[in-house]
């Protein structure tokens, strides 16, 4: 007959189960919403323990904050092979598993939750940020972009953001359509700078000429070009 013995667990390890239970239970509620003694219980272990491996709840929800961040711009990455409008969507896709598996930790993460103001939350969200950005200057093959460029590209992140912001306030809209129409919206904001900008106007043409007629952004022109048939012609004289 064995008996059952606890193993004990070394700091490192500790800390990591820690960040781990913090950010399960921030996953599922605000990081306002929980407190020590229930990350604790979580744990196993007692509520001096905690504080023996974090000075504080700040310490811990900045630490499940860094773990979060990381999963997050990992979302971001994806194989440089195919055409962009499907490498987009993939992206979307589990960028929103991620929102949707941590609802309120994501909102926590891009808020700002109990660190609000703080230097090193915003310089975690910032990386985040900026993770995304290179990421998809990656995928259009541009080592030093434009000023247009670069606003297209930090204004579709930004969308992206706020889009899962608004649809974790009671999901109103199907997640695979906003994943799709924010593939689209990449597209049209590219589409739109390019009336303006010969470079922009290059940069499209490059990439639309590996696209297909069955991918998102093939779908994006079908969907217009029906909506424009609708219009009466001298609304567009």
């Amino acid at each position: 007959m064995t008996t059952g013995v606890r193993r004990r667990m070394g700091v490192e390890e500790r800390k990591q189960q820690l960040i781990g239970v913090a950010l399960e239970l921030f996953s599922h509620r605000s990081p306002d919403e929980v407190s020590i003694d229930e990350i604790a219980a979580a744990a196993g272990i007692s509520r001096p323990l905690v504080y023996h491996y974090f000075p504080g709840k700040q310490s811990l929800y900045e630490a499940a904050l860094r773990r979060a961040a990381d999963e997050l711009a990992a979302r971001f990455v994806e194989p440089p092979q195919g055409p962009l409008g499907a490498r987009l969507l993939r992206v979307m896709g589990r960028f929103f598993d991620f929102v949707d598996e941590h609802g309120p930790g994501f909102a926590a993460l891009m808020r700002g939750g109990p660190a609000v103001g703080s230097s090193t939350t915003n310089a975690m969200i910032d990386e985040v940020r900026q993770a995304a950005y290179e990421q998809i200057l990656a995928h259009l093959e541009v080592g030093k972009p434009s000023a247009r460029l670069e606003l297209v590209v930090r204004s579709w992140v930004s969308l992206a953001e706020s889009t899962a912001l608004l649809w974790l306030d009671g999901r109103r809209i199907p997640r695979g359509e906003l994943e799709l129409q924010l593939v689209h919206d990449f597209a049209a904001l590219a589409a739109v700078s390019a009336a303006y900008d010969e470079e922009m106007a290059e940069t499209l043409v490059r990439i639309l000429a590996d696209e297909p007629a069955d991918g998102p952004f093939g779908e994006l022109v079908a969907r217009l070009s029906a909506f424009v048939l609708q219009v009466p012609d001298q609304r567009l004289r």
